[in-house]
């Protein structure tokens, strides 16, 4: 009986163990975060590559809010997203929001970029001022297909 009983407590705290690793991933996700914690902006961007639901809104490189959805707006075929921010970060009304990458083989995220009006943004409200992602492989045709008319000019 006394083995019996070890292995349930044994698997008792495996259990424990595994719950508390849970709810510590999930409060770093923000999933118990309340929802008069949060505000929601819209921004609409040409190009929306790399982004999806659960991408990073970041400001200063601190992440500040995540996207919350994302569609195609079939009247004008931009990617309008909805952009949850915490209730203590009050973004200008005149600010910028550009899809930025973490590098060459990193992520993207939304990068939040303030301006200097003093009045923020209210709830709901959109961001005029956007910039979607840069192909990089466009960049990389263009500039290949410069250097070679360059070398044909010569």
């Amino acid at each position: 009986m006394s083995e019996n009983t070890s292995e349930i407590l044994a698997g008792g705290a495996v259990l424990a163990v595994a719950a508390g690793f849970l709810f510590y991933a999930a409060q770093g996700t923000g999933l118990f975060a309340g929802a008069t914690d949060n505000y929601d902006l819209r921004a609409s961007f040409q190009s929306a590559e790399g982004i999806t639901v659960g991408t990073d809104v970041r400001l200063a490189g601190v992440k500040v809010g995540t996207v919350s959805k994302i569609d195609l707006n079939p009247q004008t075929f931009y990617a309008d997203a909805t952009l949850t921010l915490r209730e203590q970060v009050q973004i200008p009304d005149d600010s910028a929001a550009l899809v930025s990458s973490e590098g060459l083989l990193g992520g993207n995220y939304i990068e939040l970029r303030p301006g200097g009006s003093p009045d923020n943004l209210p709830a709901g409200a959109e961001i005029e001022d956007t910039q979607g992602s840069v192909s990089l492989i466009g960049l990389l045709m263009k500039f290949v297909g410069k250097s070679a008319e360059d070398a044909m000019a010569q």
